[in-house]
């Protein structure tokens, strides 16, 4: 508007110079104050053109005051506002995670003892407090319901929190899982093969296993990562000699899970993962730590849990090939194993368990992928207990041959169907066909 203007004047005193140089006196004056007129006329359609361009800065200033005043105040960092976006980065503050799994089992043997059963369902709430630290916890209900006269559970999975320190590593504190094996740290149903979690890791190392503690983690530029941490550990005061639990898994039956968990006697662990050529990862943990807590009458005040084990990976294209050795004792229990003579399980003194597994993923197509698999395994809950005179039991375990055939059928990123047979060596009346569903987000 300002540059039409402007225009228009200069225009007017081009136009004006060369008809004065013709014309008489009286018309130059006459034109001169027509000049002037129309020079008088710019000059006010300017000022009407600045006087509406600052009202309308101030209208939009006064707008803009009072937007400003009617937004909320920022919620605290330390407030938990679920599902709250990260003005920094526009990250979620509070995620929501989950996974599930429903099993179908048939014995071969015997189909009246079928089941089908909502395994466990579980609920995650990771919340980050900043750029370094973070909650992390799971609560889990297993079997669809929970009374005291149903055999559903409800625990608490995960409760931590980690920071990220400035030398790399990572410190924790809290209930957290025990990085043992393979899956015990990536127990999602989309995770693993096979229906049901394997032997060897479920009754050599509990699965999911978890203790309160400290911990510390980091990573090195060569491939290689670090765990270690002190922790609670098992309570051997809990050994039922009369039931089969502690036959089924020996480290299951006698896990605290942060449940008012005696802690006179800590335990330590230690892992390391290396992961330096695409595609491989070896690995290997150990724990370990007493289990007598000192508590008054038990005969294995000085009795220590040690579970150690070896664990490999790789994929090659699309190959998935997975192997786990773990091994267990139990020791300083014979005084305790004599006052248990006549009961049907006595405390182990060593227990052990491997599996080698080969997937392929055979079909892919869109958003479905097809990975048959076969797992092999042997394990023993049993492998030695304490020496007792013949005929007062105490006598080792037969090793136990499970053959897995199966497949998974991933849909999408997060749900998997799963069918497979398991044939048993030794007891064969467990042999059973598998369907199941799990998902996790």
């Amino acid at each position: 508007m300002h540059k039409t203007l402007i225009a228009r004047a200069i225009a007017i005193a081009l136009l004006g110079a060369p008809l004065a140089a013709s014309a008489s006196e009286a018309e130059l004056l006459a034109r001169i104050e027509k000049l002037a007129a129309e020079l008088d006329k710019v000059k006010a359609e300017l000022m009407a053109t600045k006087q509406k361009t600052d009202t309308l800065d101030k209208r939009v200033e006064t707008q803009a005051a009072t937007a400003s005043a009617a937004q909320p105040a920022p919620a605290p960092a330390s407030t938990p506002v679920a599902a709250a976006t990260r003005e920094d980065s526009g990250a979620p503050r509070t995620v929501v995670t989950g996974y599930g799994e429903l099993n179908y089992n048939r014995p071969t043997k015997d189909a009246s003892q079928a089941q089908a059963d909502v395994r466990r369902a579980v609920i995650g709430i990771h919340h980050r407090f900043d750029d370094k630290t973070k909650l992390v916890s799971e609560f889990e209900w297993e079997h669809a319901v929970t009374s005291a006269d149903d055999r559903g559970e409800v625990a608490v999975e995960q409760l931590y929190v980690e920071r990220e320190l400035n030398n790399g590593m990572r410190a924790k504190a809290g209930l957290f899982l025990i990085p043992s094996g393979l899956i015990n740290t990536n127990h999602e149903p989309t995770a693993f093969y096979g229906v049901e979690r394997n032997f060897v890791e479920t009754a050599i190392i509990p699965s999911t296993w978890r203790e309160l503690g400290v911990g510390l983690s980091g990573d090195l530029p060569n491939g290689l990562s670090w765990d270690a941490g002190v922790t609670t550990g098992f309570d051997l005061s809990k050994w039922d000699a009369a039931s089969t639990e502690g036959r089924e898994s020996p480290l299951g039956s006698i896990h605290q899970e942060g449940q008012l968990a005696k802690s006179r006697d800590l335990s330590v662990h230690g892992a390391l993962n290396w992961r330096g050529v695409p595609g491989l990862l070896l690995g290997g943990s150990v724990f370990t730590g007493k289990a007598g807590h000192r508590t008054a009458g038990f005969q294995a005040q000085d009795a220590r849990v040690t579970l150690w084990d070896l664990h490999a990976r790789y994929t090659p294209g699309r190959w998935d090939l997975q192997g786990v050795y773990a091994r267990g004792q139990i020791s300083n229990v014979d005084a305790l194993n004599l006052t248990l003579v006549g009961n049907p399980t006595l405390v182990p003194t060593s227990f052990y368990g491997w599996y080698a597994q080969a997937a392929y993923q055979l079909l892919k197509s869109g958003d479905y992928s097809l990975s048959p698999f076969l797992r092999y395994e042997k394990f023993n809950t049993a492998r030695s207990t304490t020496t007792l005179p013949a005929g007062l039991g105490g006598d080792p375990a037969a090793d136990e041959k499970v053959v897995t055939l199966g497949a998974n059928l991933r849909v999408g990123e997060g749900v998997v169907v799963k069918a497979d047979y398991q044939k048993f060596r030794e007891d064969t009346t467990r042999d059973r066909l598998n369907l199941g569903v799990g998902f996790s987000f």
